[in-house]
């Protein structure tokens, strides 16, 4: 069985008296995709938002690679090999495809982000240059290397964005929500990309409010409700988790399935 790459261990979070994440414990290993799922409400962001370096923890320890990640700002995080996406696309305006995805290359880039189009490093920027084309390629987006971003509709917006952090050789990919707002074609094109970014080896902890979304696509769900993980197992197990329909679903809404 692959190793863990990621580990939470007792992880906790509070905002003044409200405890959003409590006692949390899970991992994610090489070549896994872990769904975390859970009503509104039920910690997941937060938890996401910790282990990016977005939020300090109240307790508890993140373990990435077999060290402490706990109190690194996001940018030394991500240097390490966590890259993630975000619920709105964040692409960098009046810039082509192509050089989106070069820019998440950065950590990963001698002499860092602004070399990256300098005229002195023609030979590395050729190689990230090819990189970068493969990764458009690799999410469906090859006739649009050359496009600007603002002409991209919303779900190329989350395709570019996933390439551009695999631009930066992660060993984990976080995916924040990334159901969210797709058409059905959206959806299953996006799914078929975490699956291939799987299949690489990386390690993927997918964040979702979707179950729809989520079950097919997750090799293991962990099941949170008010900070706390109410359930951890297969696919199968979840769905017929009467704690996990209780909590998510509601009752009377989960003997209708």
């Amino acid at each position: 069985m692959p190793g863990a790459v990621l580990e939470v261990r007792n992880l906790s979070k509070r905002f003044g008296g409200l405890t959003a994440v409590n006692g949390l414990d899970f991992e994610v290993r090489e070549g896994e995709i872990l769904g975390v799922i859970g009503p509104n409400g039920a910690g997941k962001s937060t938890t996401f938002n910790i282990i990016a370096g977005a939020y300090p923890a109240s307790a508890g320890e993140v373990r990435f690679a077999g060290e402490t990640i706990l109190g690194l700002p996001p940018h030394r995080i991500a240097a390490r090999g966590i890259m993630r996406t975000f619920q709105h696309n964040r692409p960098f305006a009046s810039m082509s495809v192509v050089d989106n995805v070069l820019v998440g290359a950065h950590t990963r880039f001698g002499g860092g982000l602004m070399k990256i189009f300098s005229p002195g490093s023609f030979l590395e920027e050729t190689t990230m240059r090819q990189r970068a084309e493969e990764l458009i390629e690799f999410v469906g987006l090859g006739e649009l290397r050359g496009a600007d971003v603002a002409t991209l509709s919303f779900g190329q917006g989350l395709l570019l964005e996933i390439a551009r952090g695999l631009a930066g050789e992660p060993r984990l990919m976080l995916f924040d929500e990334p159901a969210a707002g797709l058409t059905p074609a959206e959806l299953a094109r996006v799914a078929g990309v975490i699956r291939g970014i799987a299949q690489r080896g990386i390690a993927v902890l997918l964040i979702e409010h979707d179950m729809h979304f989520l079950l097919p696509l997750a090799h293991r769900v962990v099941v949170l409700n008010f900070g706390a993980k109410i359930a951890d197992g297969l696919p199968d197990e979840i769905r017929a988790n009467p704690a996990v329909m209780e909590a998510y679903l509601g009752g009377s809404h989960a003997a209708a399935r």
